[in-house]
């Protein structure tokens, strides 16, 4: 396959149990989400940086796949937003776990040269906030 046809990243999808919860949390990390989605069954935002984050309600991946259940017992994926400088990290972890978000990992200056934290979006993905040391 030569690069001219190779396929391209297109998004990053999540399944999401409240739609507005989701746009809310991801708005505060600057995805830009069109006005007046909250109520939307599907929605696609703008990642800062170019890639689209699509969330889709529960019910609308059971439309399609009438057996798929959420998973359990933990996750095996997380989403990584790069901060401006270790300090915004605490800052956006704050205001993240001050807004009543899961704060999973506290920031701290991880042995592999980043300041470091982790927070849940409503439906408890992981979503590091990291910036380099």
């Amino acid at each position: 396959m030569d690069s001219t046809s190779a396929p391209r990243f297109a998004f990053v999808g999540l399944a999401v149990s409240d739609v507005a919860a989701s746009v809310s949390f991801y708005r505060r990390l600057g995805v830009e989400f069109p006005e007046g989605v909250d109520g939307e069954a599907h929605v696609e935002g703008a990642l800062p940086g170019g890639p689209l984050l699509v969330l889709d309600a529960e019910a609308t991946i059971r439309s399609f796949h009438p057996g798929w259940q959420p998973p359990s017992g933990g996750t095996r994926s997380a989403l990584a937003f790069r901060c401006a400088s270790p300090a915004e990290v605490d800052v956006l972890y704050g205001e993240l776990t001050g807004a009543g978000y899961h704060g999973e990992l506290k920031p701290w200056d991880a042995f592999w040269g980043q300041r470091y934290a982790v927070v849940h979006d409503p439906d408890g993905n992981g979503v590091d906030l990291l910036a380099p040391l």
